[in-house]
């Protein structure tokens, strides 16, 4: 990158900064002309110099010119006006200079903003693209939150520097400048004390602020490292808790910190007291002006208005000095953080522009053998992981590798992803070195999955359907307001130097995954995710989510027949009983009392979990029907039944599964709450204590929890209270809540809530599953399979992927590999999570899959039992870095090597 700020900002905004000085220098005109004519407004008609006579004039606006070879010229005789109209008409023309010189300002300041954050988006970009580039080894040594921090917050203030950078000294000095000359004009002397001024402080602020840069320098340094600090925390939360460290690391944040407040104490220090010498040398100037222009005036040597100017021209001069001088700190502050990026971001093997370049066609398949030859591999420490091995792997051919604790299979394998580089030796494809084959060719021709997988925090399918974008193919089609936005964006784009590329367009590659568009892109997904067995754990994700119903309208249209078809089946399985359906008028005990209460589902906070007991209007309802009393000694019931039966119990007894108004961290609280309670009448009992109480009753399930609290009598009181808190419910709470209607689908629910619109009964403990089982069964046979599978892949898999299981991500991992349908399809250890029977299973299925279609690719699979390599072609052995066996399953179980010991 360039080293030089001021250089790369003149390199690539050199046109507009070039519009912006003459925009700079033509507004110095007016800005002089508003130094001048206070003085006319006080000498002329104020004082009345010109107007001694009664009744006389003097020309406005009069234009003449003394010409060299001709003498004066005029080329307009101007208006005659008297005292009176020339002091109005001087005045108007003052507010018209400030108009003038105020637009100028709006404009110079709105052209370098827009200008800063061109330049701003440009360097993100570019140190974005970088990181893009970086050799694989550079991200082992590297924190990302550094990186991170670098492109978000440490370039910031270069976007508002980038536009002051050569418009502020032009526009600051000239101003400086301009008032310095119109003063001198004024008065020689008075001229001088302003020049001998502003000397000192050029000379003397600058030299004081040079510790101000030091000091920031590493107030940014133990900021980026505190930043890196806390992302290790957050990646390594789990060590953290296990290992019992948390305390080690608020003394490690601590200590940090403190070094940071000293370093930012200090600077804030030696700031104030730079601010204060140059406010009181800004301040001195006023002084010498009004004593010795004061004297100069009580001589006779200088008039009142020439004083008034000068007073006036300099009130405008330690504005632009100050600014001045705060402009070169801030290039020398800018410059010292530029260049630490730069030098965060210089790293050598950069990969090569060419080797990521945009292409829209897909390259031809890759025919020819991938070999390693010679090949050494290293780690970041100097390891050695494999040494001088050569090996080739032939289109069509499946491989094992297989490798002893200290062998190298797994190094070969990312060598062939290129994810570690060769120390010596290279990786070809034919008689091309891999690294120096775009990533066109590699990205597309083939895949990579293994045991450390990395999620987007993204939806299932955006992580599913990565590997296939990856060039713009079909543009959006854009109309009316949103054609000129992205017509705006593809302009602004070009101008800041970024790419000008739809994100909003469609980007995958169907035909890498073998389907013609989105129509038919489905069966692909499908086939990948059975054949690692991934599609009944999205299924299980699908019923548990809400379906979107923008998109999931079929599913929405039939929910009554799916209801229909359950209930159907259930009946001629004689299994009723699994499930209580939800009835308008009736009570559902297999549903909690706060369930029963609202029939419906909550569609916001105000009607959700604990905040429906504090609501005002639900409070209001249970009143008036006669239930707010009854609930409070119900879930005072239940709070004394469940501390006396639970609060001895450790926090991890299973009996807490079953407490589900109550966890074991909260019955010390309760345990609090009721002694402060016993005793005292319920209207003397607070409005969050009653809430608290009021909120077990809500959770309590007469069959599940069986403290025989539930009368008819009081279920019809809440039937009751269901139809009263409907019939007047206000406007803000229309959209909190979503009445269930046998014969609709309701939004807020899930999908499985949706086809049972009912509970599945606590006297069966295996119902779940059966329930779930019956449901995939009708869901295939009504063809809703397909819309289900949907909505699962609509669910968000969480920073980093957390949200699913390890198991679950590495079939991801390994789905995303294969959907790609690559030449070369390299596994490294990429189910370990499983257990050896699904490694198997899926193993088979990935076998099988690849090969569909007369497709045949080469697979490479680390495998973690020797025993799997039986489903090869080949199996080839690692033994502390080398090559030891290499042939069919049956030959190194007939030998007497390392592979044979490894099977047995």
């Amino acid at each position: 990158m360039e080293p030089s700020l001021a250089r790369y900002i003149w390199t690539h905004t050199r046109k507009q900064q070039l519009w912006i000085l003459t925009i700079v220098l033509l507004s110095m005109i007016p800005y002089f002309m508003s130094f001048d004519l206070p003085k006319l407004i006080v000498n002329g008609p104020i004082q009345g110099k010109g107007f001694e006579q009664p009744g006389a004039t003097q020309s406005f606006m009069r234009l003449h010119y003394n010409l060299p070879f001709i003498g004066e010229v005029q080329f307009f005789s101007g208006f005659q006006l008297d005292r009176t109209a020339t002091l109005f008409a001087l005045s108007v023309v003052f507010l018209l200079l400030v108009i003038i010189n105020g637009l100028f300002k709006l404009y110079i300041n709105t052209y370098k903003g827009r200008l800063g954050e061109r330049m701003l988006r440009r360097i993100r970009f570019d140190l974005v693209d970088r990181v893009l580039r970086f050799p694989p080894i550079y991200f082992k040594r590297v924190k990302s939150a550094e990186v991170a921090t670098m492109v978000k917050d440490e370039v910031e203030p270069l976007g508002g520097f980038i536009g002051d950078a050569f418009l502020q000294p032009v526009l600051l000095g000239g101003q400086a400048l301009t008032a310095m000359l119109f003063i001198m004009v004024q008065n020689f002397w008075l001229g001088m004390i302003a020049v001998v001024i502003v000397a000192i402080q050029i000379v003397l602020i600058p030299r004081m602020r040079r510790r101000l840069i030091v000091l920031g320098r590493k107030r940014q340094l133990t900021a980026r490292a505190l930043s890196g600090r806390v992302g290790e925390i957050v990646d390594g939360i789990g060590a953290v808790h296990v290992h019992d460290t948390s305390n080690y690391e608020r003394a490690d944040i601590a200590a940090r910190l403190g070094l940071i407040f000293k370093i930012r104490f200090d600077l804030y220090q030696w700031k104030f007291m730079v601010k204060f010498l140059n406010n009181f040398l800004a301040q001195l100037t006023p002084f010498l002006f009004y004593m010795i222009g004061g004297y100069l005036v009580i001589q006779g040597r200088l008039d009142v208005g020439q004083l008034v100017a000068v007073i006036g021209a300099y009130k405008d001069l330690p504005g632009p000095m100050k600014e001045l001088i705060d402009w070169d700190q801030d290039r020398q502050d800018v410059q010292v953080k530029y260049q630490q990026v730069v030098e965060q971001f210089t790293v050598e093997g950069l990969i090569a522009p060419r080797i990521g370049a945009l292409t829209i066609d897909d390259p031809d398949p890759m025919t020819h053998p991938l070999s390693a030859i010679s090949l050494s591999m290293a780690d970041d420490g100097g390891a050695m992981l494999l040494d001088r091995i050569s090996l080739q792997v032939k289109p069509g051919e499946t491989v094992a590798l297989v490798s002893t604790a200290t062998g190298g299979a797994e190094a070969l394998a990312e060598a062939f992803a290129r994810l570690n580089w060769p120390a010596s030796g290279r990786v070809a494809s034919g008689a091309d070195d891999l690294l120096e084959l775009s990533e066109a060719v590699t990205g597309r021709r083939m895949s990579y999955a293994s045991s450390d997988v990395f999620l987007f925090q993204a939806s299932l399918r955006d992580n599913l359907l990565y590997g296939l974008k990856h060039a713009p193919l079909t543009s959006v089609p854009y109309d009316g307001a949103a054609a000129e936005q992205q017509r705006w964006n593809i302009d602004e784009a070009r101008r800041s130097g970024n790419p000008e590329l739809d994100i909003h367009s469609d980007w995958i590659n169907y035909a890498s995954a073998g389907a013609t568009g989105p129509h038919d892109l489905f069966e692909a997904v499908r086939r990948v995710l059975d054949a690692v067995v991934l599609s009944r754990d999205i299924l299980d994700l699908g019923l548990r989510s809400s379906a979107d119903l923008t998109r999931h309208t079929e599913l929405a249209r039939r929910i009554v027949e799916l209801r229909a078809a359950l209930r159907t089946r259930l009946e001629r399985e004689g299994l009723s009983e699994l499930v209580v359906p939800f009835e308008p008028g009736a009570y559902n005990k297999e549903a909690t009392i706060g369930q029963n209460l609202l029939f419906g589902a909550a569609a916001g906070p105000e009607l959700a979990d604990r905040a429906l007991a504090a609501n005002p209007y639900f409070a209001s309802v249970l009143r008036q029907a006669g239930l707010d009393r009854t609930l409070y000694e119900m879930g005072m019931e239940i709070a004394q039944q469940a501390i006396e039966l639970f609060a001895d119990l450790p926090p991890d007894h299973q009996f807490f599964q079953q407490l589900t108004f109550m966890s074991a961290e909260e019955i010390p609280a309760y345990e609090t709450l009721l002694q402060r309670l016993k005793n005292r009448p319920y209207e003397a009992v607070s409005e969050n204590d009653r809430a608290m109480i009021v909120t077990l009753s809500f959770a309590y399930i007469e069959p599940r929890h069986r403290f025989g609290l539930l009368s008819d009598e009081l279920m019809s009181k809440i039937v009751a209270a269901r139809n009263r808190f409907y019939e007047n419910l206000p406007p803000e709470l229309q959209n909190a809540i979503e009445r269930y209607d046998p014969a609709k689908y309701i939004a807020a629910a899930t999908v499985m809530d949706n086809v049972l619109f009912g509970r599945v009964g606590n006297n069966h403990p295996d119902a779940p599953d059966r329930i779930r089982s019956i449901v995939y069964d009708i869901v295939d046979e009504l063809g809703l399979y397909a819309e289900l599978l949907d909505v699962g892949l609509d669910f968000n898999v969480g920073a980093g992927g957390r949200r699913l299981t390890g198991g679950q991500r590495q079939k991801l991992d390994v789905a995303r590999a294969l959907l790609k349908r690559p030449d070369f399809l390299i596994l490294n250890r990429p189910l370990s999570a499983l257990d050896q029977r699904m490694q198997d299973k899926v193993l088979r299925n990935v076998l099988e899959e690849a090969r569909r279609d007369g497709h045949s690719p080469a697979i490479v699979w680390v495998v973690t039992n020797p025993a799997m390599g039986l489903m090869f072609d080949r199996v080839v052995v690692f033994d502390s870095g080398q090559l030891v066996e290499d042939g069919t399953h049956e030959t190194l179980l007939a030998g007497s090597g390392i592979f044979k010991e490894l099977v047995s």
